[in-house]
């Protein structure tokens, strides 16, 4: 007996997922707004992706995975944040600065390679969360790939991230792919991957820490670096005691 055939794509959706080399692709599921309108310009559908990884590589872990990404969590709505294996225990006062609520803050400590991984999954599989961000730095890229395809289900905004250094000149399997340094006072991004022309400039978004950004004034804004007001010791702030979920 003959398997039934599969149910073809509506148009939109296949329009979505067929875009010229020289444009931007389309985004056949939501895109969550980024909080920067230069970064969201350059991301296919205009904002961060549902239905897939976005993998950023940090050459700093724990200080700027917050920054960038604050904006567009303070609107999640009302379901959980999962935060598997951040390399610093979150702080949730300063979290919280950042507009993201503690009770909205889920901390899953895994110990192991294998135990962040399986975390990773569950929570991605189980489309529970309003966003899921995973810290894996020893991810191989055929485990990237398994997480992407669990991902083409999920709802939500699922956020992966690696050492720079470390992950850069490996193959992924996200579609989207960024690489994120800071100077002072603004996120440096580079676009490493995306559905559309290849992006070789640098985006500088400016990103000072909630708290600061009410009181700096523009000449402190300005691109210098202080050793009074150090922005990396300032974000690590973000990491300190909160309640644990361990995975067995």
């Amino acid at each position: 007996m003959s398997s039934p055939c599969p149910t073809p794509s509506a148009p939109e959706e296949l329009h979505a997922q067929v875009w010229r080399a020289s444009s931007l692709g389309g985004s056949a599921s939501a895109c969550v707004p980024s909080g920067f309108a230069a970064l969201d310009a350059e991301l296919p559908g205009g904002g961060w992706p549902t239905r897939g990884l976005s993998e950023i590589l940090l050459s700093r872990p724990a200080v700027l995975e917050w920054r960038l990404l604050a904006p567009a969590l303070r609107g999640a709505g009302t379901r959980p944040l999962l935060l598997i294996n951040p390399p610093l225990v979150p702080h949730l006062a300063g979290l919280q600065a950042c507009g993201l609520p503690p009770q909205q803050l889920v901390w899953i400590r895994a110990e192991t390679p294998q135990q962040q991984l399986w975390a990773a999954e569950q929570a991605i599989k189980s489309n529970a969360a309003a966003a899921v961000l995973a810290w894996l730095p020893q991810a191989r890229p055929e485990q990237i790939r398994r997480l992407q395809t669990h991902a083409l289900s999920t709802e939500a905004p699922i956020f992966v991230f690696r050492p720079l250094q470390q992950a850069q000149r490996q193959s992924s399997a996200a579609p989207l792919r960024l690489a994120v340094d800071a100077v002072d006072w603004a996120l440096q991004l580079r676009i490493l991957k995306r559905r559309g022309p290849v992006f070789d400039g640098v985006l500088n978004l400016p990103a000072p820490p909630t708290d600061l950004a009410r009181v700096l004034t523009p000449r402190m804004l300005a691109p210098r670096h202080s050793p009074a007001l150090d922005p990396v010791e300032h974000s690590h702030a973000l990491a300190r005691p909160a309640r644990p979920l361990t995975v067995p």
